[in-house]
C-alpha cells in the first residue's frame, strides 16, 4: 500500500500507452531518486509540450509556430504532396530521407465501424492547396488496412477529376500493418515504388 501521492501518480502513469502498473512503479521510484530541479524540468516540459504545440496551418503536422518545420523548409518540392493519416506517419516517412516533397496530415481516416465517414476527414485545406498551389502529384500514404484503403479510394475519386496525378505507396508494406511501425528500408522501398491510382 503506497501513500496517496504515489497512488495518484501511479494511476496517471498507468494510463500511458505501454505503461502498466509495474512500469509505472519503476518510473515513480526513478522520479523519487532524482533531484527536485530535474523533476520540475520534466514536469514543465510536459506542460510546455501540451500548451505550446499546435497544428501547422498548411498541413496539420505538429508545429510550434504557424508552419511546421517541413512547410517552412524552402528546399522542398512543393509540387509533390504526400497525404498521411497522422503526424507519426509523416515522421516515419521523413526518417527514410526518401521524400523531398511536402505533406498533408488527415488527422484520421474513414472508418465506418467507428462512425467516421468521408465528411469527418480534414480535407478542405488539401483540396484548396491542390487548386491554388500547382500541385502536380499527390502520393497517398495511408495505412494498408481496410480503413486506409477506403480513405485512399475516396481521396483518389476526388483528386483524379482535379487533373492531378494520384499515386499510392507501393511494395513492401504488408496488409494490416501501420506506416509508423514499418522499418526504414521497407518504407523507403514503398515510397520509391509508389504507383499511380487507377479508378
Amino acid at each position: 500500500m503506497y501513500p496517496k501521492l504515489i497512488e495518484n501518480l501511479l494511476e496517471h502513469l498507468s494510463k500511458l500507452p505501454g505503461i502498466g502498473r509495474r512500469s509505472a512503479e519503476r518510473i515513480v521510484f526513478w522520479l523519487l531518486s532524482q533531484d527536485t530541479v530535474q523533476v520540475k524540468a520534466l514536469a514543465e516540459s510536459i506542460v510546455r509540450l501540451k500548451e505550446g504545440l499546435r497544428f501547422c496551418k498548411a498541413c496539420n503536422h505538429l508545429a510550434e509556430h504557424d508552419l511546421c518545420l517541413v512547410c517552412a523548409d524552402g528546399g522542398r518540392d512543393r509540387r509533390l504532396i504526400c497525404v498521411v493519416e497522422s503526424p507519426k506517419d509523416l515522421l516515419a516517412i521523413e526518417r527514410t530521407g526518401s521524400f523531398r516533397g511536402v505533406y498533408y496530415v488527415l488527422l484520421g481516416n474513414i472508418s465506418p465501424a467507428d462512425g467516421r465517414g468521408p465528411e469527418d476527414l480534414n480535407t478542405h485545406k488539401l483540396f484548396s492547396r491542390i487548386k491554388e498551389e500547382g500541385i502536380s502529384e499527390v502520393v497517398i500514404a495511408t495505412d494498408p488496412d481496410t480503413e486506409g484503403e477506403m480513405t485512399s479510394l475516396y481521396l483518389s475519386q476526388i483528386l483524379k477529376p482535379m487533373g492531378v496525378k494520384v499515386s499510392r505507396i507501393g511494395l513492401g508494406l504488408p496488409v494490416g500493418s501501420a506506416v509508423e511501425f514499418v522499418d526504414l528500408s521497407t518504407l523507403t522501398m514503398s515510397m520509391n515504388s509508389r504507383r499511380e491510382v487507377d479508378l
